[in-house]
């Protein structure tokens, strides 16, 4: 009975250790990696310092070189100019001296002709240049006519160097310049004070023996060490750096008091942490509750809830928005613009209005616009956005509700066309009014000349026909009379039509533009069509019939919405320009002046079969046409003393334009 009772107890306690063991464990790390990090950063820094010497130190060898190198090649345009006679031997010896001047590392510079003479020298009195020239020309190397150029330490004198720099020409030896360094000068014209101040650097031959040194800094710690050889033209020199700084050394004290407090701190902060994750469990599971409320809230809505940061990003959707569009969630958090429910047509209004966002341009508010579902429906909506704000007053992004207007839109759709439909049974009436007028006012004419010319063909039947033709030329002349009764029975019923409802003013063309445009919009919606407005600011007043001119563009703007129905989302893009119509003919410099208004559509265009007919009465393309509004439209604007025309649009479609006279500038 023991043995099942000791068991869960000690399985018990073992549970109860185990959440303290893990920080124990954690401290003995922290003490060890407290141990191995600055003996890690010893090592960093040992390794650093001495990638640092090696860098300098090719640095210096560098530096080395290219003074050599350079001396070379102004010595040799030298030896040309005298070689190719622009300078003589006394001017040549002459710039020697200058060149040596100016370069304190060259002890002598002498210049040899192609028998082995010398031509010129720096110095032609000093012992050490007679020394030179004496072994220059016993050695048996100097009469060789070696190609490249050679460097050799004499002997006699530590610390020269003497290299021989030859001049060739097509393979033909010309000359050459035999030059003397100081290697002690050369290291310290060449060495930077503060590289010198930080390192021993010296010159060794191939026997290790002392050619040059310098140490502004005092002697190397032989700790951190490299050595370089640099290669002259048949010798080679050694650079050996000697580091001035001795080995990083650990504050162990310092060390050791700073890991006491680290572990105080640490067991420290592992008591003040279990307080606190007993207080986190009791707020998280508050927040859990309220998180499930209003979770079960957003997702009882009917109208769509985004999130947006800063950048634009989707960092919330509910399931209500996601419904509207066809995505699933994953799909859309996280999604920077452009967004997948985003029209093409309409991405540029989308991007404008962000932009205008993000620099306080605009205000968050209310607007409407037009998504695609993901099946590439397109429907309209309504968009509300409020900014969204945190605990320090700072704003991290948007939260936007949406709502789904495509009900709402058509609703109005079939308010619009009943409304049209009234319109269109007024026409009939009018037309019908028409048809009964001339009816009635052509019926009496029409059988008079009927009878008229009944008689005369009776008279013209007879067996014998009148000597007088009297009879026969009255009623002949009453038959025109009654003929002209007719023509102006119709002339007077078109002036009645013409001018039954004109009623011209001057008013501002932009003024109507404007009120106009909300009815083309509310067209232009249910379409998915875009409008692009290009009105001039300051156009004059126009001598018109107000009501005909509002009819004339929405007439001119539904046939061209009527014309896109057929073409792709992108394409559906409609214009609207006003401004001055101007002629570079001298004949129009008296004329009145004249604005112009277009309406560009991109849709089927006109065949030239249609076009033959286009402005002719009752002619219609459409099943339900009456084929009266371009002409009753041309009829209007001739009116008013301007012509309605129509041309191709580059871009597909059709451009419909109309002028009317206007107060001149």
């Amino acid at each position: 009975m023991s043995k099942p009772i000791s068991k869960p107890i000690s399985t018990k306690r073992f549970r109860t250790s185990l959440p303290w063991m893990l920080p124990i464990v954690l401290v003995l790390l922290f003490l060890a990696v407290l141990i191995w990090l600055p003996w890690q950063a010893q090592r960093m820094e040992t390794n650093e310092r001495q990638e640092q010497l090696i860098a300098d130190t090719l640095w210096v060898e560098q530096a080395l070189q290219f003074q050599l190198k350079r001396n070379e090649e102004s010595l040799l345009n030298l030896a040309e100019d005298f070689v190719d006679h622009k300078i003589t031997a006394s001017t040549t010896a002459d710039r020697l001296r200058l060149y040596a001047t100016n370069n304190h590392e060259i002890q002598d510079a002498l210049l040899w002709d192609a028998q082995h003479r010398l031509v010129a020298s720096n110095s032609d009195t000093s012992d050490d240049s007679h020394a030179l020239k004496q072994a220059l020309i016993a050695s048996d190397s100097f009469t060789q006519k070696i190609q490249k150029s050679s460097c050799a330490k004499i002997a006699e004198k530590s610390g020269s160097l003497v290299c021989r720099y030859p001049l060739f020409r097509d393979k033909l030896y010309l000359a050459s310049i035999t030059v003397s360094y100081r290697l002690q000068t050369l290291l310290d014209e060449t060495v930077p004070w503060w590289f010198a101040q930080e390192n021993d650097i010296t010159l060794l031959d191939s026997e290790d023996k002392l050619l040059a040194r310098r140490a502004a800094g005092g002697s190397g710690k032989n700790v951190y060490t490299h050595n370089r050889t640099i290669d002259f033209p048949q010798l080679s020199i050694t650079l050996r750096t000697n580091s001035t700084k001795s080995e990083p050394k650990l504050l162990s004290n310092l060390l050791v008091l700073s890991v006491v407090l680290l572990s105080l701190g640490l067991v420290w902060s592992l008591i003040a942490l279990w307080r606190d994750i007993n207080r986190r469990l009791q707020a998280e599971g508050a927040l859990r509750k309220e998180a499930a409320f209003r979770a079960a809230m957003e997702n009882s809505l009917i109208t769509g809830l985004r999130a947006r940061d800063m950048q634009g990003r989707l960092t919330y959707v509910n399931p209500s928005f996601c419904k509207m569009l066809g995505f699933p969630a994953e799909e859309l958090v996280g999604k920077l613009p452009p967004m997948p429910y985003w029209a093409p047509e309409e991405i540029t209004e989308y991007e404008n209005r962000f932009a205008q966002i993000l620099t306080g341009t605009v205000q968050p508010e209310g607007f409407e616009t037009i998504y695609q579902r993901a099946n590439g429906e397109r429907f309209p909506v309504l968009i509300y956005e409020s900014p969204l704000v945190d605990d320090h007053g700072q704003q991290t992004g948007w939260m936007s509700s949406i709502l789904d207007v495509s009900e709402l839109k058509r609703a109005q759709e079939l308010s619009r066309q009943q409304e049209e439909k009234l319109h269109q049974n007024a026409r009939l009436a009018t037309m019908g009014e028409m048809a009964s007028m001339l009816a009635h006012e052509l019926n009496q004419p029409l059988a008079a000349i009927s009878s008229y010319t009944t008689g005369a063909l009776n008279i013209l039947k007879q067996e014998q026909p009148p000597t007088d033709l009297s009879l026969l030329a009255e009623a002949l002349e009453k038959a025109t009379q009654q003929a002209q009764r007719a023509a102006q029975v119709i002339r007077s019923v078109h002036e009645f039509v013409k001018k039954r409802e004109a009623s011209r003013a001057w008013f501002d063309i932009n003024t109507l533009l404007q009120s106009v445009m909300p009815l083309i919009a509310l067209q232009a919606q249910s379409a998915h069509i875009h409008v692009h407005y290009q009105i001039d600011p300051d156009l004059p007043e126009v001598f018109a019939d107000k009501v005909l001119i509002e009819q004339v563009l929405l007439n001119l703007t539904r046939n061209a919405i009527e014309a896109m129905h057929d073409v792709a989302y992108p394409q559906r893009q409609m214009q609207i320009h006003a401004h001055l119509f101007s002629k570079e003919s001298a004949d129009r410099q008296h004329s009145p002046a004249l604005l112009l208004i277009q309406v560009i559509d991109q849709g089927h265009g006109i065949s030239v079969e249609v076009a033959e007919k286009l402005f002719s009465p009752f002619f219609s393309t459409k099943a339900a046409g009456m084929g009266m509004g371009l002409n009753i439209c041309r009829t209007a604007i001739e009116f008013h003393g301007g012509s309605l025309k129509y041309r191709p649009n580059p871009l597909g479609g059709t451009v419909f334009e109309f002028t009317i006279p206007c107060r001149g500038k």
